[in-house]
């Protein structure tokens, strides 16, 4: 998860959403803003919305450097208390989005295709939403609890259809439209959808029995474009949808790095705790730069996903690219002045090599924020003597934990290198021997254990995996090794299951990778263990050598060599 520090909007106004009240020329806004109470007793009240208190104060026995309890070997965070609205109340993840947008709404446009420049300004994205949330219930039949399948690759509709199906109590549940048809097969049986939104290159994906709508169709158009005083009186007539936070507003798919891919249940609570940890974090910086957010990650990954949300609430600009590529990635930071973009480690090593980017004005980049696997010191300072105006924020999360567990606020926490950062506001943790059970303390590795209000609901038609996953009290065991310092700061070592077993040795992939990915001539590099018979296991190395470079197996093997004392095999 990574917190961004941009500017904060200028004000904050509570929209009525899933409502559809007719356009106001006075605003040229598609929401209304009139005080009268709204009779959908799922909308956001007009004025304040009530808040529950966060965290409470931590127990005198709670270190202030760390957050660890002696007495309960719980690990709290050390952020201020972030209130959140009573579980309680009605509301749906877009409901509350709403209510924290700024007002008045952002000049620049909501939505634009890094591939042709088109563009879609703040009224019409919202008015884009509120048009199709009233067609899909009356004119697709959509109802509150369907789950829609979405196979569609990034473009200007997506982020339009997944806030207009959370508004109306619908499970969006997205999809790699690259997944051959047997993978998507597996996620319809484990989701067990009511329609689907495809375009027309997936849609041969989809089986026959499935109701399809396409998005590059009239039909979807129309759905968009609808006349707004027809969609409001169209609404108008319908019965109002009420959404509670304990309802699932999404069902995304894990890596399934401990078997086959799994559906995560997520629910508006979920998406609501996160939602507000974004606002919460946003500062005022002097900037003549709007705030615009370039998706290098996809909108069906959890963290695309959630970054359709973010930028509602912060007035950014959203840049889509339908497939990532990496020259593309520049000239679109160039043509749109991106300030801000998410990235994997891979993509900071590539940049700080990469001659394009050196020849590429990049000037107006704030802020990388960076997660998937731990940022080393040299590759961080590798980046920031070529780029030393961009900061990078690193963070840590799961599909499970809705992408929030833990980041860094302040330049002063990124310099922490190899660190994902401090536990987010509401989230406790635990470091859990694998082998004895046992909760530990600072320095120690361990499994690391999550509990907050961004945990799951649970694996869809899954119960034996949720149980193994979820305790009781609440824990997402995260099958992560970890270890926390004396100041708070999470440590991610490598997968539990990916640990390599060398003779009596327990070897993290991830540390030999950080190795060879230092090497000024290796792009990217993976690691895995291969059988052996004296050792059990050996590390084998798959090496990318950067364009141009004539590294070769021995070179390689000298550099690693030089600094763990295992044997690696090689494969360039």
């Amino acid at each position: 998860l990574c917190f961004p520090r941009q500017r904060r909007p200028p004000s904050i106004t509570r929209f009525n959403f899933g409502h559809v009240e007719p356009f106001s020329s006075a605003h040229h806004l598609p929401f209304s803003r009139s005080p009268a109470r709204n009779p959908h007793s799922n909308l956001l009240p007009t004025g304040p919305l009530p808040m529950a208190a966060g965290t409470p104060q931590l127990p005198p026995t709670v270190d202030p450097r760390s957050g660890f309890c002696r007495e309960t070997k719980v690990f709290h965070n050390l952020r201020d208390p972030l209130p959140l609205p009573p579980e309680s109340l009605p509301l749906s993840a877009v409901s509350f989005a709403l209510s924290l947008i700024p007002s008045p709404l952002p000049a620049q446009p909501a939505l634009v295709d890094a591939a042709t420049g088109a563009a879609v300004s703040y009224p019409d994205f919202l008015a884009r939403i509120r048009n199709l949330a009233a067609a899909l219930r009356t004119g697709a039949g959509v109802s509150r609890g369907d789950v829609a399948f979405v196979l569609s690759p990034a473009g200007l509709d997506v982020p339009v259809l997944y806030l207009a199906l959370l508004s109306i109590g619908a499970v969006v549940s997205p999809a790699n439209p690259l997944s051959a048809p047997s993978e998507i097969a597996h996620q319809i049986r484990l989701s067990n959808p009511s329609v689907a939104f495809a375009t027309t290159a997936t849609a041969s994906k989809l089986p026959a029995y499935l109701p399809t709508i396409l998005l590059d169709s009239p039909r979807f158009r129309s759905f968009i474009s609808a006349d707004v005083a027809a969609a409001a009186a169209a609404q108008q007539q319908q019965q109002p949808v009420e959404v509670r936070q304990s309802d699932t507003a999404a069902i995304l798919y894990s890596s399934g790095t401990t078997g086959r891919v799994k559906g995560v249940a997520l629910t508006h609570r979920n998406f609501v705790a996160l939602t507000a940890a974004y606002h919460a974090l946003t500062r005022e910086v002097e900037d003549e730069l709007p705030p615009v957010v370039l998706f290098t990650v996809p909108l069906f990954h959890v963290f695309g996903f959630m970054m359709a949300l973010r930028a509602v609430v912060l007035g950014e600009t959203i840049v889509l690219m339908e497939r990532f590529d990496f020259g593309a990635m520049l000239r679109a930071v160039e043509r749109y002045r991106v300030t801000f973009m998410p990235v994997s480690p891979p993509l900071v090593v590539a940049m700080a090599k990469s001659d394009e980017a050196a020849r590429r004005d990049l000037s107006s980049l704030r802020v990388l924020g960076c997660g998937g696997a731990p940022l080393g010191r040299d590759v961080a300072e590798r980046f920031a003597a070529r780029f030393p105006h961009v900061e990078i924020v690193q963070g840590y999360g799961l599909t499970e934990s809705t992408g929030g567990v833990a980041g860094t606020r302040t330049p002063e926490e990124s310099k922490v290198f190899s660190s994902t950062g401090r536990l987010g506001s509401n989230t406790e943790a635990k470091i859990v021997d694998p082998t004895t059970g046992e909760a530990l303390g600072p320095g120690q590795r361990g499994e690391l254990w999550i509990r907050g209000p961004t945990i799951m609901k649970g694996y869809v038609g899954d119960a034996e995996a949720t149980a193994a996953t979820l305790d009781s009290e609440g824990w997402l065991k995260t099958g992560d090794l970890c270890y926390f310092d004396d100041d708070g700061f999470l440590f991610i070592v490598d997968r539990l299951k990916e640990l390599i077993k060398y003779k009596a040795y327990q070897v993290p992939p991830a540390e030999l990778e950080h190795i060879l990915v230092s090497h000024p001539g290796i792009a990217d590099a993976a690691v895995i263990p291969y059988p052996d018979e004296e050792a059990g296991q050996i590390p084998m190395a798959f090496v990318v050598r950067q364009p141009g470079s004539m590294l070769s197996d021995e070179e390689v093997m000298d550099f690693v060599g030089k600094q763990v004392l295992i044997v690696l095999v090689l494969t360039l």
